[in-house]
């Protein structure tokens, strides 16, 4: 055997418990419960969402899923992964159904077709994979491990048993008598069948149509006690080939190749992902497959998009907006800042979803993308007030972003969202720059969703992004995101549309 282990993850490896991984805490306020609950729906027996949870921390890694993917572009071939997968899920229902059933004999016969499906999905797969032009060291590692092992003596066994028992199985041929309420078995003689000689017989009084006395069979799988009995009974008659049975389904009880086992589950992770990636393209929105680097933090992106957002908007056939950005260095922090309902908090959410989706080696919705390797993620989004809580909302908010800071590194990134709008224009804004000093401080990537413009330039490491109207009517929202200076304006609308003083309320408020 080659030194395949996993198609998921390079020699690196996964980690422990991955099985136990749950989503980041940041999971909710970037959407990616969605996108991820998108992704996998469908797909539950693979448990694939803590693969989902799982980032990796190593740019190797990455280019290792990337090749893959690259890999599974080819239609043909993610045609033949896909056919295996559907064998192995029907292996996996015909295991399911012996375990339900209740006669030895029958729980057999279902565990004998579940090991021939196996046998020929893993014989088909290894065919197909050596005809393949495959490029990922992924795919390249595992067809040779499944070469090695269909030409293994254990396979060889597998597969030579089970060929010769299903046909001994079907080779069984015995005979009935019916009295009264009794019923013999006895193996079949070449006595005459008489059911030729009854439709002779009667072919003669045959006047015209007829009407049809057909019925169908219980489907059923389960047999009563009758049919159990007969068998039973056969299988006394047929006592060599029913001990066969019996001595191979405790010999081979466990052929599933813990490997190819776990490959069938693994590679499921790809086939979602590019599956969820087909819904957008009759909408014209790309993927990439991103630059990825733990070295610079000069970040940048082309037409990037949320994924969550798009999802639900193509679903009504409504545009979807892309946006464009990046940081030159020493540039680290975006401050977004512009009207109500403008994309800002969706822009913030795009930067998170595309660096997520980058760390867990996918492509991202852009055109083009060169992203960081974080260490950790982090959001800081404005929550409800818990009346459970003692502490103030302020309070509450201050008590977050500090746990954050503790906890960040360089090498981090913080996605913050209308911090501080509890308090008073002065103390969000002076504690608006105390927050960022630090995070300049620490030399983190930072985007900033805020209406205090002034955080905007505060020096060399911020840029500022708005969100942008359409000049003929500023009251309808473009949802583009623009670097530029900020106009200093949105506050003061926001403000006003909080206290319902802004022109449509008070107008609303006079008339009524």
């Amino acid at each position: 055997m080659t030194g395949f282990r996993s198609i998921l993850f390079d020699e690196s490896g996964p980690g422990a418990d991955i099985d136990g991984r749950e989503a980041p805490e940041f999971f909710t306020d970037l959407n990616l419960d969605q996108v991820v609950a998108s992704i996998t729906a469908g797909r539950e027996e693979y448990d694939l969402k803590p693969f989902f949870h799982t980032l990796l921390n190593r740019v190797e890694t990455i280019h290792y899923r990337h090749d893959i993917f690259r890999d599974l572009e080819n239609k043909v071939l993610f045609g033949q992964i896909t056919s295996f997968a559907r064998k192995m899920r029907a292996m996996r229902g015909h295991l399911a159904q012996a375990d339900k059933l209740h006669y030895k004999y029958q729980k057999q016969r279902w565990f004998l077709e579940a090991a021939d499906i196996y046998c020929g999905a893993v014989g088909g797969l290894a065919q197909d994979l050596t005809l393949a032009d495959l490029r990922s060291r992924g795919f390249l590692d595992f067809r040779g491990y499944l070469t090695a092992y269909t030409r293994s003596d254990d396979f060889a066994s597998l597969l030579g048993e089970t060929g010769k028992l299903r046909a001994d199985l079907a080779g069984i041929r015995y005979c009935l008598r019916i009295h009264g309420s009794r019923i013999e078995i006895s193996r079949f003689g070449s006595e005459p069948d008489y059911s030729e000689d009854v439709l002779r017989t009667f072919e003669k009084f045959k006047q015209g149509s007829v009407k049809g006395y057909r019925f169908d069979f219980s489907s059923d799988p389960d047999m009563n006690h009758i049919e159990a009995a007969v068998l039973d009974r056969v299988a006394l008659r047929y006592p060599e080939i029913f001990s066969s049975l019996d001595q191979y389904c405790l010999r081979h009880r466990d052929y599933l190749d813990a490997t190819i086992g776990g490959y069938d589950r693994e590679v499921q992770f790809y086939v979602a992902v590019l599956e969820h990636m087909e819904r957008f393209k009759p909408a014209g929105l790309p993927f990439c497959y991103p630059a990825v680097t733990g070295r610079s933090k000069e970040i940048h992106a082309d037409a990037v998009f949320d994924l969550a957002l798009a999802n639900n908007l193509i679903r009504k056939s409504a545009p979807v907006v892309t946006n464009d950005f990046y940081l030159k260095d020493p540039e680290r922090v975006i401050v977004v800042s512009g009207p109500n309902q403008g994309g800002k908090t969706t822009f913030a959410r795009t930067i998170g979803q595309l660096h997520f989706l980058a760390g867990i080696g996918c492509p991202v919705p852009g055109s083009e993308a060169k992203l960081f390797l974080f260490d950790g993620l982090f959001t800081h989004f404005e929550k409800e007030e818990d009346l459970r809580n003692l502490s103030g909302k302020l309070e509450d908010d201050l008590l977050r972003i500090h746990g954050i800071l503790e906890r960040a590194t360089p090498d981090s990134i913080l996605i913050m969202n209308e911090s501080f709008t509890s308090t008073t224009l002065g103390d969000a804004l002076f504690l608006g720059k105390q927050v960022m000093q630090r995070i300049i401080r620490c030399d983190m990537l930072c985007v900033s969703v805020t209406f205090l413009d002034e955080l905007a330039s505060l020096g060399e490491t911020t840029v500022s992004m708005v969100s942008t109207v359409d000049p003929d009517d500023p009251a309808r929202r473009t949802f583009k995101i623009v670097r530029r200076p900020a106009d200093g304006l949105a506050y003061a609308v926001a403000i006003a549309e909080k206290y319902r003083l802004a022109y449509g309320s008070v107008k609303e408020r006079i008339a009524s």
